[in-house]
């Protein structure tokens, strides 16, 4: 008789939440994907706010997965392949703290898997700076307003998913395709 293991959940930012959304979506093992703020001290805080970067806060997802199907390092390994973890505050034209490289790790295991991951990555020297990547303790997510929720999926074509999102999206689909829930 097997044990199913719960479902975990796993925090990052890595830009513009709106670009990681759908990518963290289409993979297999993903059951939920919420875009919200996280990492700072404000309390509550609206998208106007996180925006002037006086909140401390992120712009993350909160991704719901099962670890039988997809593991926390798999998770680690697309989110480290779809955003530049050595440009502080900075991911393409989006600029600001509200935009840094972050991993908000719900358990010690989480923060011991992402510190080894960075380790190995630097180890590697597949990009020419450090990672950057800031690697701290959840204290609270707050979900973003309803409208930043499927952005991409509701908007397919505004300017910014055109230009930005959508290449994102379809690289990672090149990449990743015997991942994705499309592909059985």
């Amino acid at each position: 008789m097997s044990t199913k293991l719960s479902n975990e959940v796993a925090t990052l930012g890595g830009g513009c939440f709106w670009c990681l959304e759908p990518i963290f979506k289409e993979l297999r093992g993903v059951e939920d994907v919420i875009v919200g703020y996280a990492g700072g001290q404000a309390k509550s805080p609206s998208y106007e706010q996180v925006c002037t970067g006086a909140t401390g806060h992120a712009e993350v997802v909160q991704i719901t997965f099962n670890p039988e199907i997809i593991s926390f390092r798999e998770i680690l390994d697309v989110f480290f392949s779809v955003h530049d973890p050595t440009t502080p505050n900075r991911q393409g034209a989006d600029v600001g703290t509200q935009y840094r490289s972050i991993i908000l790790y719900h358990t010690a295991q989480q923060r011991e898997t992402a510190e080894e991951v960075i380790a190995e990555l630097n180890q590697q020297g597949l990009w020419k700076l450090p990672i950057v990547t800031e690697v701290s303790p959840l204290k609270e997510f707050y979900k973003a307003e309803e409208y930043h929720q499927e952005y991409y999926q509701k908007n397919p074509w505004a300017g910014y998913c055109q230009v930005v999102i959508r290449p994102k999206v379809s690289k990672f689909q090149k990449h990743y395709k015997e991942q994705l829930k499309s592909n059985p």
